[in-house]
């Protein structure tokens, strides 16, 4: 039996579950409301204040779809109780980032600005302190819709090998190359 999938999820005291007839789980709780569609070869039930997500054989199917929608469940409630927290910094000379709003402006070397309208889902925070790289900071309570815009907002000036110039993760350890060496004599 799949290991995360046979795990019961807690339900946290303020948060409420509920599934509908069409298989639709909604978890609301203090930070917000969040909804996700199962499959229909997929039960969900509340027992005891744990959410429990069974399958119906052991088919390769059912054994992947288990654990898949215990993960989402799981990363619903934890989201609505205490929300997801992403942070980038900006490596390089002239790299700014600025935000009104949900519009986020960045420059990142290039001839123009990158300017990126981002969901209303996602709270957006900058900031530039002498001495430090720029920092974008994001806050959600929806896991993989924060990680999207994430891995989007990298992907406009990945980090590079050499210097390590590009939009980076805090904390994230990057494999750097060495680079040209001298000439040998």
């Amino acid at each position: 039996m799949s290991r995360i999938g046979k795990a019961p999820i807690a339900i946290p005291s303020g948060v409420t579950i509920t599934v509908s007839d069409a298989n639709v789980v909604t978890v609301k709780g203090p930070k917000g409301e969040l909804h996700q569609a199962v499959d229909s070869d997929i039960a969900v039930a509340q027992e005891d204040g744990h959410l429990l997500v069974q399958r119906p054989s052991d088919q390769k199917r059912h054994k992947a779809l288990h654990g898949l929608y215990r993960a989402l469940l799981n990363n619903m409630v934890v989201g609505v109780t205490q929300g997801y927290k992403l942070e980038q910094e900006l490596v390089g000379v002239g790299y700014r980032a600025t935000n009104t709003g949900n519009t986020l402006d960045l420059v990142l070397g290039y001839s123009h600005h990158y300017v990126f309208e981002l969901p209303k889902e996602i709270k957006v925070t900058t900031t530039a302190e002498k001495g430090k790289n720029p920092t974008i900071i994001l806050e959600s309570i929806d896991k993989q819709l924060i990680g999207q815009v994430a891995a989007k907002i990298r992907s406009l000036r990945a980090p590079e090998p050499y210097k390590g110039k590009g939009i980076k993760f805090v904390g994230e350890q990057l494999r750097r190359k060495a680079g040209k060496s001298a000439s040998k004599k």
